[in-house]
This record gives C-alpha cells, sequence and structure tokens, in this order.
C-alpha cells in the first residue's frame, strides 16, 4: 500500500496598512490554495478582518495600521506608535510561528518591492528559512504595479533581496496590460525568477435574473479604507443628475469606516438610495447591477472586468498613490471604463461619467483574470521539482 504523502505546507505573510486590498488577494490565493490541497497558513499584520480563507489557518500578529497616506508613521491596536520593545516582540512571535509550522513553501506579500517598514520581522524570518535544513522554497507575490521608488539606492536593495533570500517572483498581472519592468525598470537581473500569473480575481460572483442581488441597481463602493467617504458622498448628490436617478444607488460602506462616517452618509441619503457596510457577495452584485462607481483598487477593478458591468472608476490618488490611475487609464485607452479624476471631482462630473458609461459597452478586455488557478498550477510544479 503506497504510503499517502503529506500536503505541502505554505506559510503565507501579509500586512495590510490603509486599505485591505492586500489581505483580500491573499485571501483569493488562500482559497483557491486550500483546494488544490495545500495545507496554508494565513499570518496577518494587519487590523483584524473577517475575510473567507477557505478553511485555511489565520494567525493575527499583533496589529498595526499606518495613520497617514505616506505610511511615515505606524501605530498599534490601542494607536499608539509602535516602538523597538513593540517590534522586537512581534519579530519574536513570527519567528515562533515559523517554528512551529516548518512550512515547505514561504511566502510574502508584496516584500521586498514594498512593506519596507516591516524589515525588522522579515528580514530575521527570511534568514530563518534560508538557514534551515530543508530549506523552504521562498516566494514574493507581488501585484501587477509597484510604487514608483525616488530614494536612491532602494531599487538595489530590493534586488538584491530578492537575489539574497528569493526562489520566485509571482506577479499578479498580464504583460499585455503591463509588464512589471514598466514601474520596476530593473527586472532584467532578476528576469529568470519572474513568472506572470495573470490578474488574481475573485470568481465567486453569481449572475441572476431580475430578482438577484444588485440587479439593475448603481454599485457605488470605496474599497475597505477611510479613503473613499469624499467618493460616496460625491455619488448620492450625482445620482439627482445623473440619467440613472430612477435607479436604487447601494452605498457600499468599508469594514473599517467610523461608525460616526456611516451614520453621516445614512442622513445624507435621499430615497432610492441604500447605505451599508461591505458584503461578501460583493461580486455578486457587480455582475448583476446596471453600473459600477468604484474606486481603482486592484481587486475591484479585476472584479469589475471579470463581472462585464460597465464601470467609473475614481482611482484613488491621495499620498504616494500612482498605481490605481495608472491602471485605471491602460484599462481606458482600451475603451472598457471611464475615470473621473478624484482631484477635482464634483457631482456634476461624476454623474455626465455615469451617463456617458451606460451609454457605452460594458468592460471587457483580453486581459488573463485566472491568476489564482495559475498561481497554484505553478506551486505545484514548483513543489513538484522540490520534492521530486
Amino acid at each position: 500500500m503506497m504510503e499517502q504523502q503529506e500536503p505541502v505546507k505554505i506559510l503565507f505573510y501579509v500586512q495590510h496598512l490603509l486599505g485591505i486590498g492586500h489581505l483580500k488577494r491573499t485571501a483569493t490565493l488562500a482559497r483557491n490554495m486550500m483546494r488544490a490541497g495545500f495545507d496554508v497558513t494565513v499570518v496577518s499584520g494587519g487590523h483584524e478582518i473577517d475575510v473567507d480563507l477557505g478553511g485555511a489557518r489565520l494567525i493575527q500578529l499583533p496589529a498595526t495600521r499606518a495613520t497617514d497616506l505616506y505610511f511615515k508613521v505606524l501605530v498599534d491596536e490601542e494607536g499608539q506608535q509602535i516602538d523597538d520593545e513593540w517590534r522586537q516582540r512581534r519579530a519574536d512571535r513570527l519567528l515562533e510561528i515559523y517554528q512551529q509550522i516548518r512550512p515547505d513553501i514561504l511566502i510574502t506579500e508584496l516584500f521586498p518591492f514594498g512593506r519596507r517598514q516591516m524589515r525588522f520581522e522579515l528580514l530575521p524570518l527570511l534568514g530563518a528559512a534560508r538557514s534551515d535544513t530543508p530549506r523552504p522554497l521562498v516566494i514574493s507575490s507581488v501585484r501587477d504595479i509597484l510604487v514608483a521608488q525616488s530614494k536612491p539606492g532602494r531599487n538595489e536593495e530590493m534586488l538584491d533581496l530578492v537575489e539574497r533570500y528569493f526562489d520566485y517572483v509571482m506577479v499578479h498581472g498580464d504583460p499585455a496590460l503591463i509588464s512589471l519592468d514598466k514601474t520596476f525598470p530593473h527586472t532584467a537581473r532578476i528576469r529568470e525568477k519572474i513568472f506572470y500569473t495573470g490578474y488574481v480575481v475573485d470568481h465567486t460572483g453569481v449572475k441572476g435574473g431580475a430578482e438577484a442581488p444588485g440587479a439593475g441597481e448603481v454599485i457605488v463602493s470605496s474599497g475597505g479604507g477611510a479613503v473613499g467617504t469624499n467618493l460616496l458622498k460625491t455619488a448620492i448628490e450625482a445620482r439627482a443628475l445623473s440619467s440613472a436617478k430612477a435607479l436604487t444607488w447601494r452605498m457600499m460602506v468599508g469594514v473599517t469606516v467610523e461608525a460616526e462616517i456611516f451614520d453621516e452618509l445614512t442622513a445624507l441619503a435621499a430615497e432610492g438610495v441604500i447605505i451599508e457596510r461591505a458584503r461578501p457577495d460583493f461580486t455578486t452584485l457587480l455582475m448583476n447591477c446596471a453600473l459600477s462607481i468604484s474606486q481603482g483598487g486592484y481587486n475591484t477593478v479585476m472584479e469589475v472586468l471579470y463581472a462585464k458591468c460597465r464601470a467609473v472608476i475614481v482611482p484613488y490618488a491621495g499620498g504616494l498613490e500612482t498605481e490605481q490611475t495608472l491602471r485605471a487609464r491602460l484599462l481606458a485607452e482600451k475603451g472598457v471604463l471611464k475615470i473621473a479624476d478624484e482631484e477635482g471631482l464634483t457631482s456634476e462630473i461624476l454623474a455626465s461619467k455615469v451617463d456617458e458609461a451606460l451609454l457605452g459597452p460594458p468592460a471587457e478586455a483580453a486581459i488573463d483574470v485566472n491568476g489564482a488557478r495559475a498561481s497554484v498550477e505553478l506551486l505545484k510544479d514548483w513543489a513538484g521539482k522540490r520534492h521530486g
């Protein structure tokens, strides 16, 4: 009788600091990894969010978040600025988790191409993995577009870390839209480690009839962070000025937005406007809606493309952010969605964009949105070579 092989163990590190997009993409990947038979543990360093990991274990580190759009100041759960003692405590905890799990594959989300603030715990973790026997595969999981580095030496530092610690870099994008070298023009040195997966998209949305959730509605969403309140307020005012004024407009308020802001939005809402917290069936709402109005985060934009709904994108452009605007512009050039700039946005401008989008075709582009499946296939292949 053949001995049954133990499932391949994956330890997946993720740190969200402002919105929850990084955690959402990690969750989509974790669900697909679990379905493929991997034993997955997600270790999260951001504030606790109820997220579907498909049965994967979630280990919550003492949480930290950014207090501003530039990620300059990080605070703990009590809002106190983190100090060296806090950092040491968390680094020790992360190493303890690694030693308990002894993963076959270690994945870091975004690092070393971002999350430089977390080097205090990630460098000891990577050092432990490199000196381990047997050594786990070490993989960076990174989105399609990176924030440009202005400080001298930063790009060199990233390349050195990839060369020293990482076996592979999974880029969750499609070079047919944009390749990594467009925002990280140093990929030649690590080209053999880079693998494109296509975009990671939650495929759980269900298309239904007239009674389906979101059917015939305008769905307005501002992501999981607190930066989209202005978009929601503007959309409430834009409804009466648009050709969609007879439709129900459903405002999805991010899970981290304070109760006071939620109440303020509720007070502004006229009849025909629904204010509610973000829902787990958001992708189903997109599959059935008349129009989506959203900020331009990776997850939402790709969910819009997968749902093939008409769309207006208002890319978040605060702080050092360039990623959302760049991706939205590339898609707008393909004619698949309309853009309204965040700066100077008024209800009149948004209403006119809504009218344009409703007259145009649904969002559709020849872009690979099967990134979760492709990521799993790559992991199977790499793990097989390691154990073969």
